[in-house]
C-alpha cells in the first residue's frame, strides 16, 4: 500500500509541472487559477431491462464498477414508473460513482494508458462530445477493458458511460486540457 502522504498521481504531477503553464501560455491566461483544470469524473452503468428482471444485476454492476473506480458505487434508481418496461419508481436500475481529487486522476491514467487501447477496433475517441461548457462525455461498450475486472468472474458485460467534468468555460480549451493529457480524440 502506498503512503498517501508522499504519493502524488502522476497526471497530476504533469498537470502542475507541465500542462497548466502550456494552457496559460496557448490562452493567454494572466495568473495560474484561470488555467481549467480537471474538476471530477463521473462514472455510470445503466442496467436497463436486466435490472427489471433481475433486482441482483444492479448489484452486481455497482461491485463491478467499484473495482473498476476503486470507490464504492452508489445504486440508482427509477424515478419514474413506466407501465411499458415493467419499471416501478425506486426500482435499481444501474450504478453511478463520481471521483474527484487523486482517483480521479489515477483512473485517468488507467483510461488512456490501459483501458482504451484494449477496446476492440479503436480508433480514437470523438471530438466532438463536448456539452458546450467544457465537459466531455463518451461511452465504452464493455467494461471489461479495464484490466481490474477478472473476466472469468464477470455474469454480464455491461456498457458504461463516462463524463469529464472540467473547470473550462469553452469546448476549445477543455480539448485543449484532454489533449494535453494525450486523450487520444480522432478529430
Amino acid at each position: 500500500m502506498l503512503d498517501s502522504a508522499t504519493y502524488t498521481p502522476r497526471l497530476k504531477t504533469l498537470y502542475r509541472d507541465t500542462i497548466r503553464a502550456a494552457l496559460k501560455e496557448e490562452f493567454g491566461y494572466h495568473n495560474d487559477m484561470q488555467a481549467p483544470r480537471l474538476d471530477k469524473i463521473v462514472l455510470n452503468i445503466g442496467c436497463g431491462s436486466e435490472a427489471v428482471r433481475d433486482s441482483k444485476k444492479a448489484k452486481s454492476a455497482a461491485e463491478d464498477l467499484a473495482i473498476i473506480a476503486g470507490q464504492k458505487a452508489v445504486v440508482t434508481k427509477a424515478t419514474k414508473s413506466v407501465a411499458g418496461f415493467r419499471l416501478r419508481e425506486g426500482m435499481a436500475v444501474g450504478a453511478k460513482v463520481t471521483l474527484r481529487g487523486d482517483r480521479m486522476y489515477e483512473f485517468l491514467d488507467r483510461l488512456i494508458t490501459v483501458a482504451l487501447p484494449r477496446v476492440r477496433d479503436f480508433r480514437g475517441v470523438s471530438g466532438k462530445a463536448f456539452d458546450g461548457h467544457g465537459n466531455y462525455a463518451f461511452g465504452l461498450k464493455e467494461h471489461i477493458v479495464f484490466p481490474e475486472i477478472n473476466f472469468d468472474k464477470v455474469d454480464e458485460i455491461w456498457g458504461m458511460d463516462i463524463v469529464i467534468g472540467t473547470t473550462a468555460r469553452t469546448d476549445a480549451e477543455a480539448k485543449a486540457l484532454l489533449k494535453h493529457f494525450n486523450m487520444p480524440f480522432n478529430s
